[in-house]
């Protein structure tokens, strides 16, 4: 990674808590109650000012408020964080700042004041216009609310998205085609679209729910593909799309293989330090990585995007050749089964081959 790349750096900022824990959800949360916030932060700060005696003369791409929920941190404290940030690092102009939000955590100016804050991009939990569907995943806000959320968020935000769960248990293509009509004429600039997947510590799983058999989430997910596309919503990433270039700048630098920090309890980053690349496993906590550890990821990671895995990035990102890297032999039958293109500057799932990433991966990587 050259000189001029490396001074890129993102930053992740993670709020642990909510006012519920979702059964699908199998991220690390707490259930919000009695908490300090102030103090939370004041500890975020000395995070970012340690990370900034660490990494001087980085310039700061994006920043990412995530969680948990993060719409419960208070606006003034959202300001705090970014004004550290601006007084430690320089700031690119054009910088991503997006924070996360369930629809019912707003106070009645909540959208305003996190603009005025300093975020420029906001990300909505929506999850599902139907009330049963609502219910069903554990959400705490109604379709009524997310409405009137998304209402706001459209108004205070020129740069937003929003989050949907699909393959639910029955649900079948006719009505997943309502819901995509609906969700498409919001008016949001990106859509994650998220298939329902019932992880071992979750509620769902100790109940015994079942997700969508692979066959028929498989065909949810083709349609949606197909109908984003004629609604104007290109795909970029297995689960992501966007309209009018409103991809996901944060989001990329993982998929891409940048230098990011994670603030927060149990988030992590990834740092080129003298020319030596780290984990970041835990706040303030580096362990140097291997140049086929980071490879390993930058595959996992990389394969997700439409656009595949750039060889000469991937290069500069880990020391290694990505064609002397992968298992050759699988890597040739994939190309001749049409699950990967292969050329001379990339390496490319191909729509079938986005169906069968976790096996494109596992062959992929001796």
């Amino acid at each position: 990674m050259t000189n001029v790349a490396r001074r890129a750096l993102s930053i992740y900022l993670h709020w642990p808590f909510c006012r519920s824990k979702c059964p699908y959800c199998d991220f690390f949360s707490k259930i919000a109650k009695n908490t300090d916030q102030d103090k939370i932060i004041d500890g975020y700060l000395q995070q970012l000012e340690s990370y900034a005696e660490m990494l001087p003369d980085r310039r700061i791409i994006s920043v990412f408020f995530g969680g948990g929920t993060p719409s419960l941190i208070h606006p003034r404290n959202v300001a705090r964080i970014l004004e550290k940030i601006n007084n430690l690092w320089s700031v690119a102009a054009e910088a991503e700042i997006s924070l996360e939000a369930n629809p019912n955590t707003q106070t009645p100016t909540l959208f305003a004041d996190l603009a005025a804050a300093g975020i420029n991009r906001l990300s909505l939990g929506v999850q599902s216009l139907d009330d049963g569907e609502l219910k069903f995943l554990g959400r705490t806000h109604s379709a009524t609310e997310a409405y009137r959320a998304i209402e706001q968020v459209l108004h205070y935000f020129n740069n937003h998205s929003a989050d949907f769960i699909y393959a639910l248990p029955g649900q079948n293509p006719d009505l997943w085609q309502q819901h995509l009509s609906e969700i498409c004429s919001l008016g949001f600039c990106h859509l994650s679209l998220y298939q329902l997947t019932i992880e071992e510590n979750t509620v769902f799983y100790r109940k015994g729910i079942k997700s969508l058999d692979e066959k028929n989430a498989a065909r949810l997910y083709r349609q949606s593909c197909r109908f984003l596309s004629s609604a104007g919503y290109a795909q970029y990433e297995v689960s992501n799309y966007a309209r009018n270039a409103c991809q996901s700048v944060h989001n990329k630098v993982y998929w891409q293989g940048g230098d990011y920090v994670g603030i927060g309890q149990t988030a992590h980053g990834r740092l080129h330090i003298n020319n030596k690349l780290y984990a970041q496993t835990d706040p303030l906590r580096l362990e140097e990585l291997s140049p086929q550890e980071r490879a390993e990821e930058l595959i996992i990671m990389g394969l997700r995007l439409t656009q595949g895995i750039d060889k000469h990035t991937f290069k500069q990102c880990c020391g290694l050749e990505l064609d002397t890297f992968v298992n050759q032999t699988f890597k040739q039958q994939a190309v001749a089964a049409r699950l990967l293109k292969d050329s001379t500057v990339s390496l490319t799932a191909t729509a079938k081959g986005f169906l069968l990433l976790d096996y494109l991966i596992g062959g992929l990587c001796p």
